[in-house]
This record gives structure tokens, sequence and C-alpha cells, in this order.
């Protein structure tokens, strides 16, 4: 089970997540080209250990285990996988 970032991340992505994250699996960083487009950030579910270090990270309480999302966000869950499914 890897984790997910859902609604509250839109427009903020803030990076502490991404500094906290001992696998680099969170994306886009702020030095990737896609950074200023993207609306959020979002957990690679190949690369995700499921240490929850991004949890506590979060300013805005977007991420959540799989198994956790709250109803209101479980499209969040195939938002976040179809982004690395490509």
């Amino acid at each position: 089970m890897a984790f997910v970032i859902a609604e509250p991340c839109i427009g903020v992505k803030d990076t502490a997540c991404v500094n906290a994250c001992p696998v680099d699996c969170i994306h886009p960083r702020r030095d990737e080209a896609d950074f200023e487009t993207s609306a959020m950030l979002y957990i690679n579910p190949i690369e995700c250990i499921d240490c929850g270090a991004c949890v506590p990270a979060c300013p805005v309480q977007a991420i959540y285990a799989e198994g956790d999302v709250p109803e209101r966000w479980l499209d969040f869950v195939k938002i976040n996988a179809a982004i690395y499914a490509k």
C-alpha cells in the first residue's frame, strides 16, 4: 500500500514532504520542469516504501495511507496512480 496525496495539496505544493521522503518518490520537485504547471504533488506508488515520513511533514494534512483516504477524496487514489501509469 502506498501513500496518496489528496485535495488539500492543490495549489499549495509545499515541498516539506519531498524533503522528508527518504526514497525521493514525491514529484514534481521544485527543480523539475513540470513543477510550475502541476496543480499538486504526487507519490509514486511503486517507489513509495510506506514509511510514512511524509505524513507529519505535510503542513496541510493532504497525505494519507491508501486505505485511510477520506471518502470525499477517494478519487485521488486513482489520480495519483494515473500520473505514474503513463
